[in-house]
């Protein structure tokens, strides 16, 4: 029995991916690999900007430094490996690779999802109560709460990674999924995991719902006092701001909800492959045009660190709405596009 065991905890995983060889997995491919270079861009770019730009140290953005390493990491963690299977043809991934691959996707999940929460409750107190802003939203508060969506997302992470690692896989070893994910590894148990499963709702309740609340609610009181601006425009543009942080939240719990708060017996590997899909690729992508490329101080600090590298070009206004307006279109492009693939496929 114990060389059984050793021998399962030492034994490779095959993860099946979510290409095939066919010519739509090759476009596939090249949709995720142009997510990939866009995301690690622009978080990279959008760290930069904060680090050296004097006006940028305020909260939300020590806030959204650690957003965008949260998301660089994340996708740093799933898609070179997805890349390298695809173009080697070995789907293979040790024990301590899965293992690890699980630990730093629950820990940069988890700690994300506190951190939009926190994010909004500074939305919420900038807007609500901006003159108690410096008080509520001061350095100490903002280092506390970032430094405990880390310390609670690893947390979390150590008790259902080392969990799910001394599950007997007695039989197949093919992970359906392209990457180790906790409900796909838990059908390859041979072990009743209904109390496992039970923990992992309580998580769910805990990193998913509440945080998701939170943030529904602060926007609510965010949108009620929009509607009370004298000028339509700035209503406008603050009701449209709200919309598209929602849209992307949306994006980001709605999957994450749907994937770890059903039971395993509901899940499929192909629903689950695409919904995994928003949480792990497409909106780290979408975070720093939402939360920052759209923002005027953003663009001010792009704008002089761009003349401090170009001083013999002129760069206007104009230049950077028409920059704006190209990454947006070519998101709303890739993303269309990824949704035709999925319904020839």
């Amino acid at each position: 029995m114990m060389g059984h065991e050793n021998q399962t905890y030492s034994s490779d995983f095959i993860l099946l991916g979510l290409f095939s060889s066919s010519q739509t997995s090759l476009l596939f491919f090249s949709f995720i690999l142009i997510i990939f270079i866009m995301t690690i861009t622009e978080n990279t770019v959008m760290i930069l900007l904060i680090h050296r730009d004097p006006r940028l140290h305020t909260p939300m953005y020590f806030l959204l430094i650690h957003l965008s390493f949260m998301d660089i990491l994340h996708i740093s963690n799933i898609v070179p490996k997805m890349v390298t299977d695809f173009l080697s043809g070995n789907r293979t991934i040790s024990f301590a690779g899965c293992g690890f691959q699980v630990f730093l996707s629950l820990t940069l999940l988890g700690g994300e999802c506190l951190l939009l929460a926190v994010m909004s409750y500074d939305r919420y107190i900038a807007i609500r109560h901006p003159l108690h802003y410096p008080i509520l939203m001061n350095d100490y508060f903002s280092i506390l709460m970032a430094t405990g969506s880390w310390l609670i997302g690893t947390v979390n992470s150590i008790v259902h990674t080392a969990y799910t690692l001394h599950l007997p896989f007695c039989g197949s070893r093919a992970i359906d999924h392209f990457f180790c994910e906790i409900p796909a590894m838990l059908k390859l148990s041979c072990m009743d995991t209904t109390h496992y499963e039970l923990g992992v709702y309580v998580s769910g309740i805990i990193f998913l719902l509440i945080p998701f609340s939170l943030i529904f609610a602060s926007y609510v009181q965010v949108l009620l006092t929009v509607l009370q601006m004298k000028s339509s425009e700035a209503q406008k543009k603050s009701f449209f701001t709200c919309f598209c942080h929602m849209v992307v939240v949306i994006m980001y719990y709605g999957p994450f909800i749907f994937t770890y708060m059903r039971p395993k017996s509901y899940h499929t590997p192909g629903q689950d492959k695409f919904l995994a899909i928003f949480y792990t690729v497409l909106t780290p992508t979408l975070n720093p045009i939402i939360y920052s490329f759209r923002n005027k101080d953003v663009l001010v600090a792009m704008k002089n660190m761009l003349q401090n590298i170009f001083p013999h070009k002129n760069i206007g206004k104009n230049t950077w709405s028409v920059c704006r307006t190209y990454f947006c279109i070519q998101y709303l492009k890739e993303l269309h596009y990824w949704f035709l693939l999925r319904r020839k496929s």
